[in-house]
């Protein structure tokens, strides 16, 4: 019983993790964030991006303990590789714009950004504007 039990446990988590990475992968746009440590290595992320009517790009951390972010918030100058150029910003938590970020990932995502949302706590995620270096 106790074999079935976890069986059925393992089996919900590799579901959970399946359709996160499927729901990731249906995005219209992927970018890579390149963050860097205390010790200044790179470290590089996958993440949707938007862009807002006054031309700002925002990312969305999923949850305010993930790693690429507290890696922000212990240095903010950041790299995004997109379409294959690299450009330097400094990235700005900005947690009171969580609606308003959620609602344009809504938007230009659609469906994968439904079954996120589903998966996932969107209280507590964290939009980060890029500022121009």
């Amino acid at each position: 019983m106790v074999r079935w039990v976890a069986g059925i446990a393992g089996a919900l988590v590799l579901a959970y993790v399946a359709l996160m990475v499927g729901a990731s992968e249906l995005a219209e746009e992927v970018v890579v964030l390149r963050t860097f440590d205390a010790r200044g290595a790179a470290h590089e992320t996958s993440l949707w991006i938007v862009e807002d009517d006054a031309h700002s790009l925002w990312l969305r951390a999923g949850m305010p303990t993930s790693s690429w972010l507290e890696r922000i918030r212990e240095r903010p100058d950041v790299e995004l590789v997109r379409g294959g150029t690299t450009a330097l910003y400094t990235a700005v938590p900005v947690a009171a714009e969580r609606e308003r970020i959620h609602a344009l990932m809504r938007e230009r995502y659609g469906l994968a950004d439904r079954i996120i949302s589903a998966l996932r706590d969107g209280s507590e995620s964290v939009p980060v504007r890029l500022d121009p270096r």
